[in-house]
């Protein structure tokens, strides 16, 4: 989805195609290594907890493979990051180095929902900066997805908040508790409709942003569900669209 995002945004400000694809092979690779990180790291645990979606618990793929990985992806990522520019490469190297400080150590702390702010909002930035004049990006874009990738820690982590417990992550969300963290990722994600609401494609965001928060919130009710995170996914894809209907140059 942040690859999607961020080439959408790629796409609205004016990057030629050769721009769009290195915007969307650094995100991706960034993304595939944090993901792959965290299987690596967390691989015991998610046994533990009979994650049977994780490679690693089901033997699929070994851990060693994972790490592998990982590190290719890192290495892609990095090229493919300063492609754009020093600056844009240097904003995004920190993006992706802050979401592996999350699997380093930082999901057991109550600082977990940093990495998510810091990455996330870092994003359009990294975009934007290898336009010429390095414009800042779009202030919805800059303000909005901190707010939002807040509240998606707050959802994904709900399903799993007994058994992480029992592994021994102690994040934010678990501090907090079930009600804590539902509430959390209600009053982040109003934020995020607030930080919209002179957006473009108003009527899109502020009815779709609340009516997709409000169901998958509901429906987390359910314990193991995962619907609540599923409900800010659909918020992300708000976001692409109005980075692909908002009209260029989408700059601030």
């Amino acid at each position: 989805m942040a690859t999607a995002v961020a080439a959408g945004l790629a796409v609205n400000t004016g990057r030629d195609a050769a721009g769009v694809v290195t915007v969307a092979v650094a995100v991706l690779a960034g993304q595939l290594s944090v993901g792959w990180l965290n299987d690596v790291l967390d691989a015991d645990r998610d046994r533990l907890a009979g994650r049977i979606d994780k490679p690693a618990v089901t033997r699929t793929v070994s851990r060693r493979a994972l790490a592998v990985a990982t590190i290719v992806a890192a290495l892609v990522c990095i090229p493919a990051s300063f492609a754009s520019g020093p600056a844009a490469g240097a904003v995004h190297v920190l993006a992706v180095a802050s979401a592996w400080t999350y699997n380093l150590g930082l999901k057991s702390t109550p600082l977990s929902v940093v990495p998510y702010a810091v990455s996330f909002g870092l994003l359009p930035t990294f975009v934007v900066l290898r336009l010429p004049g390095a414009p800042a990006p779009p202030w919805f874009a800059r303000r909005r997805r901190p707010a939002r990738r807040g509240g998606a820690h707050f959802t994904n982590v709900l399903p799993d908040l007994a058994a992480d417990a029992a592994t021994g992550i102690r994040g934010l969300p678990h501090r907090l508790g079930s009600v804590g963290s539902r509430t959390a990722a209600v009053l982040l994600l109003a934020a995020s409709v607030v930080l919209a609401a002179t957006a473009p494609v108003v009527p899109l965001v502020v009815v779709g942003v609340p009516v997709a928060a409000a169901a998958g919130l509901a429906r987390a009710r359910r314990d193991g569900s995962r619907a609540a995170f599923r409900g800010v996914r659909v918020v992300a894809l708000v976001d692409l669209a109005c980075l692909l209907t908002a009209g260029r140059p989408m700059v601030a």
